[in-house]
């Protein structure tokens, strides 16, 4: 995979970067990951693999690389697609094996030594892409064949690699002059390092901002279950006899639904939002947010973009933020009317509470769960009991795949894994042939970051003979030791989600590793998974997996129907809250050089009143201090594909439903166009052949209830 690629799809994935201080050399026969794993698709052996291995990996796969690049640059033959192209895709292979396996954990299990060397290794990586990027001879043999491409006689898949290259190198700066370079190098390098130090300091906030509870009778409103694992949690902080409440990555907390008592709540909202601003001595990543756009925008201006969104959307199926802007624009208006319906239904409980005055945002969503009971009828602990994790994934999320795509999963339970949660599962195709290997990890612990993910050990590429091995995780609570893990419909939607990147990983069939399953544009790498979502709740899916975890009963058939019609309520708050994030994202990175402000909450202020998005009771879903998904990852000035990618997965899915619904010819034909392609063809251009036509708006307007 080219370097530039690979390095933004980890850092994408696991929202990181990083590497180790001092270890002692090791040669290739002592340390693992040095040669490719003899394990099935090699899978990373990671009992074989310790922390001290990683920096001698990361040092002398660079070192390689760097090597493989110059014996490309300085070739006396002239530059064919094969000696400079298939030469650069082949390169890099001992980095790209220790970055795969390194970068999962630093999401998924990292501890301080992880978290060193992942500081440490951070600039080291960005200077190594720009050496790469910013090799004259090199470019200039990518800018031969990219000048003479329409003579090549190429194929769709090695145009748009040849392409996707030649944009590479001249976004990263081959064509600045010397000095443009040397700042755009040190540009870079810092950025790497505040990201990675932003990521860092997540992990700590977390843990800083946990609500610790004396009395249990505090926590009326949660089951007994929840009200265990608080006291797990609290014990093994040292603290016996109380309750700990860990904080998650949005500024709502799932949690504040249940909680009866209103100062607690009160406590625990204001925990999460005020989270990476120094209160009472706390960590404060402001100071990162500012200079992270200081030096976005910078580098925006050297390459010649009117500002970083500019430069970030440029490659991306919207083309310029003009065009995501409109979009959103024309969502805020109806979103708006429902929430402000929503406030109201809201309202009148509060008042028949004796609470008067205004909402405030730790009433919304007890109240709003109050609204949907009275509603639906619904009671999330009786919903929870038809939920078990086991069940829902093999009978709900892998039955779903192989009905759609032929395909099955079937566990093991010889193969190393970072930690004991985690489970493998072989995957095999229609002829029964094993086509890679699947990895599970469900569970929230400490040593993981928030939110849920997938990532891939191995991408799939027949260029390098390799299958596809890859990861889900998520963050759903795990259960006191010997009880089921029975979970809520939210985190049965997202097991949905990840495993749609799963599948656009797993059924990769593309030559080239840079074009392999998710790497497409951040825009529309979101489609697939968000397509999967809603086959959760199709009744003959829900049906076979919606089970009781003592009795085996299916689900009655009158709580079913309230789960499916519930999942449209409180539509307005969560797309406003999504929207307000969106637009401090872009606000973030729509700034010139010589406008960054030195006042984070001013400025968010600002930027929400601009879009008629300032309300108090809605906040954005991330505040910069803790959005991680443009302070730290791959989403900066991008968090809009959620959405945008969702106008496709609406569309894709009411297409499949006119055309027979759940259904192999259905699956194979979304297989065939979108998920086997990856980034060998533009995505547009894909979404066309499979659909026939440009996605329509209204159905995306029809999935959330907005119309």
């Amino acid at each position: 995979m080219r370097p530039l690629a690979l390095f933004l799809t980890i850092v994408a994935g696991s929202l990181l970067l990083s590497t180790c201080s001092k270890t002692e050399q090791m040669s290739d026969s002592t340390n693992p990951l040095f040669s490719p794993s003899e394990l099935p698709f090699e899978a990373p052996n990671f009992d074989a693999i310790k922390i001290e291995h990683y920096q001698p990996a990361f040092e002398e796969g660079m070192k390689r690389e760097l090597e493989q690049i110059e014996e490309i640059a300085s070739n006396p033959e002239p530059p064919t697609f094969k000696n400079t192209i298939l030469a650069m895709e082949k390169s890099g292979e001992l980095l790209r094996r220790t970055r795969s396996v390194f970068f999962n954990l630093t999401s998924a299990h990292t501890n301080d030594q992880i978290q060193q060397i992942e500081s440490e290794m951070a600039p080291k990586l960005a200077a190594h892409s720009d050496d790469i990027y910013m090799n004259d001879n090199m470019f200039d043999r990518v800018k031969t064949l990219y000048d003479k491409r329409g003579e090549l006689g190429l194929d769709d898949a090695q145009l748009k690699l040849l392409k996707d290259t030649h944009r590479d190198f001249v976004r990263s700066g081959a064509q600045l002059d010397d000095q443009q370079k040397k700042r755009m190098r040190q540009i870079n390098e810092r950025i790497s390092s505040l990201t990675t130090k932003f990521q860092e300091n997540l992990l700590e906030i977390t843990k800083e901002r946990a609500v610790l509870v004396d009395e249990a009778k505090q926590l009326d409103g949660l089951s007994e279950d929840r009200i265990s694992a608080a006291n797990e949690a609290a014990a093994e902080r040292g603290h016996d006899n109380k309750y700990l409440l860990t904080i998650t990555n949005t500024t709502r907390v799932p949690i504040l639904k249940e909680l009866n008592n209103r100062e607690l709540r009160e406590r625990v909202w204001k925990a999460s939002a005020n989270r990476g601003i120094g209160e009472n001595g706390g960590i404060d990543n402001r100071p990162l947010v500012l200079e992270l756009a200081k030096l976005r925008a910078e580098k925006a201006k050297l390459l010649g973009y009117d500002n970083y969104a500019a430069y970030k959307l440029d490659p991306q199926t919207a083309k310029t933020t003009s065009n995501a802007l409109d979009m959103l624009s024309d969502l805020i208006p109806p979103v708006i009317q429902n929430s402000e319906q929503e406030a109201g239904s809201i309202r009148e409980l509060m008042r028949e509470d004796g609470i008067e005055g205004e909402v405030k945002p730790w009433d919304w969503n007890y109240y709003a769960e109050k609204v949907r009971q009275a509603k639906y009828d619904i009671d999330q602990s009786e919903v929870r009991k038809y939920f078990e994790l086991n069940t829902v994934l093999k009978d709900g999320v892998f039955h779903t795949m192989n009905k759609l795509f032929g395909i099955r999963f079937e566990e093991r339970d010889d193969l190393p894994v970072y930690h004991p949660d985690v489970r493998v599962f072989n995957v095999y195709d229609t002829s029964d042939t094993q086509i890679g290997l699947f990895y599970a990890d469900y569970f929230e612990r400490e040593s993981k970051r928030g939110g849920a993910w997938m990532n891939s050990y191995v991408s799939q590429s027949h260029l390098l003979d390799q299958s596809p091995v890859i990861v889900n995780v998520m963050n759903i609570p795990k259960p006191v030791e010997g009880e089921p893990a029975l979970i809520s419909f939210d985190n049965v939607t997202t097991m949905f989600h990840e495993m749609g990147h799963a599948v656009h990983g797993l059924l990769s069939d593309v030559k080239y590793p840079s074009q392999s399953g998710t790497s497409v544009p951040r825009d529309f790498v979101e489609f697939p998974s968000t397509f999967e979502e809603d086959w959760a709740i199709q009744e003959d899916i829900l049906e076979n997996y919606a089970l009781h975890h003592k009795t085996g009963e299916r689900i009655p058939g009158e709580l079913l129907d309230k789960v499916i019609d519930a999942r449209d309520f409180n539509q307005g708050f969560d797309t406003q809250e999504y929207l307000a994030a969106t637009m401090l994202d872009l606000e973030w990175h729509m700034l010139k050089t010589g406008n960054i402000p030195d006042n984070v909450q001013k400025f968010e202020d600002r930027s929400l009143a601009k879009h008629d998005l300032d309300v108090e009771v809605i906040p954005p879903r991330y505040k910069s201090p803790y959005f991680a998904h443009i302070f730290a990852g791959g989403y900066a000035a991008s968090y809009y594909s959620y959405i945008w990618s969702e106008v496709l997965a609406a569309d894709a899915f009411a297409y499949m439903q006119e055309n027979g619904g759940l259904q192999r010819e259905n699956g194979d034909r979304f297989r065939k166009y979108i998920l086997s392609k990856g980034g060998s063809h533009e995505p547009m251009e894909l979404y066309k052949e499979y659909r026939g036509q440009e996605p329509e708006v209204r159905h995306l307007l029809d999935r959330r209830n907005l119309n």
